[in-house]
């Protein structure tokens, strides 16, 4: 299904970027900086020289309300300065787990190429929870093979254990997706998704609110953050240092010769754990999807830029 990636090439995100994110930093700032104002107590002592309200009555007071920030509109006017090749589709969505505030980019559905071996461990792992089992030495293995390297083989066997594409629809509908359908027959790599559904995917693994037990979501996580060194980009453009955990899909479409390029996981940026999802098709090289994608990653992440990081 996939064919082994080239070299990374440099993401496409233009000088332009760090003036859109300057420029949502001025227009909405940090979030300390538009603090609203604390409710005036009716108990308060009135001012020298004022008079009380009558008895019985309450002191009319006019909250303020905090600004909101339409995260939608900032990640549109920072993909602005991405370079999108004619002929190519992308979308982003990114999500910020402390706050639960997100924001998605582009229309229309993809093929999820690789990214798709998430919710097959996903699949195998609530239907383990189900049968009150571990998984087995056998299933282990071929997760890790399939997490960390991407291995097709082992992915079209724990596909085949789920029950394919009604196991794998059953089990995103517990875990909230409504917009991903599974591959015909052993095609999982032409499951349709959107990045609004990958998000939601990335919560129920990196959340704790999920469908999946802790245990779970440990797994793979961890599996997520062992990625074979020659598949080290994607999302992880956008991190800081090594925070990160990501699984990348690429897959040529033989009937036009043009690749699907996508790119899933969670990045720490600014003291931030954020959950981001790019995908992409219609990149006439693999190496010009890769810089696509990681351009709209970065993208993504300046979304959150100058706000206030949460503290610990």
């Amino acid at each position: 299904m996939e064919s082994p990636p080239r070299r990374r090439a440099r993401p496409l995100l233009r000088g332009a970027l760090a003036a859109v994110v300057v420029l949502g930093g001025t227009a909405y700032g940090s979030s300390g900086a538009h603090r609203a104002a604390g409710p005036v107590s009716s108990s308060s002592a009135p001012a020298s020289g004022s008079a009380s309200p009558p008895a019985g009555e309450e002191a009319s007071v006019e909250r303020v309300a905090r600004p909101t920030v339409d995260r939608d509109a900032v990640l549109a006017r920072a993909m602005r300065a991405v370079d999108v090749p004619d002929g190519a589709r992308v979308s982003v969505g990114v999500l910020d787990l402390a706050s639960g505030e997100s924001a998605t980019f582009g229309e229309g559905s993809f093929d999820t190429a690789s990214v798709v071996k998430v919710d097959i461990l996903a699949a195998l792992l609530l239907r383990a929870q189900d049968e009150g089992r571990r998984l087995t030495p056998t299933e282990r293995a071929d997760a890790a093979a399939m997490i960390e390297h991407s291995d097709n083989a082992s992915a079209s066997r724990l596909w085949r254990a789920i029950g394919a594409a009604a196991g794998l629809d059953a089990a995103n509908e517990r875990f909230g997706l409504t917009d991903t359908e599974g591959g015909d027959g052993m095609l999982w790599g032409l499951t349709r998704t959107t990045a609004a559904d990958r998000l939601r995917l990335l919560r129920q693994v990196f959340g704790e609110e999920s469908e999946l037990e802790a245990a779970s979501r440990a797994y793979v996580r961890t599996l997520m953050g062992r990625i074979a060194q020659g598949q080290h980009w994607g999302v992880s453009a956008a991190a800081d240092g090594s925070g990160w955990a990501l699984k990348n899909g690429w897959l040529p479409r033989t009937a036009t010769g043009l690749w699907d390029v996508n790119s899933v996981g969670r990045v720490m940026s600014g003291g931030r754990e954020l959950l981001v999802a790019v995908l992409s098709d219609g990149d006439t090289t693999q190496g010009r999807g890769i810089s696509l994608v990681e351009a709209a990653a970065v993208a993504a992440v300046s979304v959150f830029a100058g706000d206030d990081a949460p503290s610990e």
